[in-house]
């Protein structure tokens, strides 16, 4: 029975994950989005299927699913034989991306998801409270960031060794929404919900929530944007992790 549940856990996931990519791709081709659009929704979306990991009895079934998706964006390319995977790297693929051919950061963030993941699946299964509030900030937090950054971003934050630049009013829409997405996080699976997890105290949730989205914000400034996917989550969460056995 338990083998079913998690096959069946495992089987609205993917077909949640399938959905949220093929819908924009779709709709970038009958042109009803742009590029850009297409991108951050499947960037948005695909990923919030890391919050079923908790629930398998069997927690490999979340690796699997992740690393099937690493494998796929890394096929998905300009010169690809398969024509859905083709369609996705021309629906969603950045002009800094035809250099590498491949879809480089998509590829990034799956990869950090599936390490993150692993990583935790290994050594701590019932903390799984501290990769997903990583991942959530790579997934919302960052595309929020880079939205109000493009649309409302007027004071310019120049990084020599960045090829981008920031802008303040992104780096605090990162924050804010951060901390909350990590309380969320934190309290959801860790104070409400003791059961599969450590538990935690509705102040500790506080507090890591604000240590959390203080150094994703600090990290995600100092990142070059095609490498944020995998330096955001990996780096804040193994920070925020390790801090908390001192």
């Amino acid at each position: 029975m338990t083998i079913l549940l998690d096959l069946l856990i495992l089987l609205i996931t993917f077909i949640y994950v399938l959905a949220t990519i093929l819908i924009p791709v779709q709709l970038k081709k009958r042109d009803k989005i742009t590029k850009f659009q297409a991108r951050k929704a499947v960037h948005l979306f695909a990923g919030l299927a890391v919050l079923s990991a908790p629930y398998y009895s069997w927690s490999w079934w979340a690796v699997i699913l992740a690393g099937s998706m690493t494998l796929l964006t890394l096929l998905s390319s300009k010169k690809s034989g398969v024509k859905q995977l083709k369609d996705l790297y021309d629906s969603i693929g950045e002009e800094a991306e035809e250099k590498v051919g491949y879809l480089q950061g998509p590829f990034h963030y799956c990869l950090s998801i599936t390490l993150l993941i692993t990583i935790f699946v290994i050594f701590a299964p019932d903390q799984m409270y501290f990769p997903i509030a990583g991942i959530l900030l790579m997934i919302i937090s960052d595309t929020l960031a880079s939205i109000v950054g493009k649309k409302y971003g007027k004071r310019k934050i120049n990084l020599p060794w960045l090829k981008t630049t920031r802008s303040l009013e992104g780096s605090i829409a990162f924050f804010i929404s951060g901390f909350i997405l990590c309380f969320f996080a934190f309290t959801f699976l860790g104070v409400s919900n003791p059961i599969t997890q450590v538990h935690l105290s509705l102040g500790v949730a506080l507090l890591y929530s604000l240590i959390t989205s203080a150094l994703a914000t600090v990290i995600e400034l100092i990142s070059p944007s095609t490498w944020d996917d995998l330096t955001i989550p990996i780096a804040t969460v193994i920070c925020v992790f390790l801090l908390t056995l001192i």
